[in-house]
């Protein structure tokens, strides 16, 4: 033996300052659930009564003609129980640019029907983008909700070209605490990844990685644009989908620069929505099911609907999903814990892995029973 206490010394001290720094960077996954997706509807759409309507409208469509995705009595169940599990009062693209007086009356009419009516268990807004054209609207439409609405909520921040627009939305959150008298750091943003630059930056480098770094810890999902962003690389509008090669690639860098930093990832939505005849219908819902189970299966366990009809269809996918896979993950998963032979030489991470997926199917309603309680998943995580 050659090294001595003080050459341990060394190298801790010499390792200290990377040490913090994955501590920081790098906490491992974020605790709680993660809703299965995210409800855009524009602000002046949102009403005391929205999750009554929006559960109405789902189960209609569902009665309206034969169910052909399997789970039809617990896809009813969870959405007479929870239709929606995360809802984004949007005044973006879905609301569009109005005049201050009408887009300040419909801010504070979402926030009272908010505060009025029954709430999913996820609450957001989108404002509009720091560029310089909407920049002043988005401050104030932010500063306005904060002053009428005091719950828990999360601020979607879109069109993100650079880590200086990240840079002032942290500063921005920090004023409005302050403001506010709210604890610091409680105001918390995803980044929408709905530009080519957000991916690949100027410099050669993976943007995206560094506006996880520029939002200091208050940045909590991303979420893939589908139609801006392949729009702005040049895809034609025929051709434009969650599926694209060029979604796939953006989605798969999102992935890596996410990957065990707490931050989650969010795929985006199928513009064809479930209406019209019943074939036009039944053509949307084959088309956002297999979606919604390609996204989960690439490891995006949340999405966008912008359809009551499609709620039926995301929970198809997501319960057909956990379903499938419950039985192999708690087989490998007892039998890493028991250290049997298994023929599958399973690391500490893969059982991580496992008892985070069979975490997410009780989260969601999927799976009743996991073969473990949520209180050893959770110490698995």
């Amino acid at each position: 033996m050659r090294l001595t206490s003080s050459d341990y010394d060394d190298l801790d001290g010499r390792l200290a300052a990377h040490d913090a720094f994955l501590r920081a960077r790098y906490p491992g996954e974020r605790a709680g659930r993660q809703p299965v997706h995210t409800v855009y509807v524009p602000a002046d759409k949102v009403t005391p009564d929205l999750i009554d309507v929006w559960r109405a409208d789902a189960l209609a469509a569902m009665g309206a003609q034969a169910w052909p995705f399997g789970f039809g009595d617990k896809v009813e169940a969870k959405l007479r129980a929870e239709p929606i599990e995360d809802l984004r009062v949007d005044l973006e693209d879905g609301y569009g640019v109005r005049d201050d007086a009408e887009e300040d009356a419909a801010v504070k009419a979402a926030a009272a029907a908010l505060n009025e009516g029954v709430r999913p268990p996820f609450v957001g807004i989108r404002i509009k983008s720091l560029e310089h054209a909407t920049r002043h609207r988005a401050l104030r439409t932010l500063d306005l909700f904060l002053s009428s609405y005091s719950d828990p909520f999360t601020i979607t921040l879109p069109k993100v070209s650079g880590v200086d627009q990240v840079f002032a939305m942290v500063a921005l959150c920090e004023k409005l605490e302050r403001g506010y008298g709210l604890e610091h750091g409680v105001l918390t943003f995803e980044i929408q990844i709905e530009l080519p630059s957000a991916v690949l930056g100027a410099d050669g480098k993976a943007a995206v990685a560094r506006l996880i770094t520029a939002a200091g810890g208050r940045c909590t999902g991303l979420h893939y644009g589908t139609y801006d962003y392949s729009a702005a690389a040049g895809v034609a509008a025929a051709y434009q989908s969650m599926d694209h090669p060029v979604a796939d690639y953006a989605k798969a860098v999102m992935q890596a620069a996410a990957a065990q930093t707490g931050v989650r990832l969010s795929d985006g939505s199928t513009n064809i929505l479930p209406a019209g005849t019943a074939e036009q219908v039944r053509s949307a819902w084959d088309l956002h099911h297999r979606l919604v189970r390609r996204s989960l299966e690439r490891g995006y366990y949340q999405g966008w609907d912008l359809h009551p009809a499609q709620l039926p269809t995301r929970y198809a996918a997501v319960y057909g999903f956990f379903t499938d896979g419950r039985d192999a993950a708690v087989t490998r998963l007892r039998r890493y814990l028991d250290r049997q032979d298994s023929g599958i030489a399973d690391e500490p991470a893969t059982a991580r892995a496992l008892a985070g997926y069979l975490q997410r199917g009780l989260d969601c309603g999927a799976l009743d029973d996991a073969g473990y309680t949520r209180e050893e998943l959770l110490g698995l995580v």
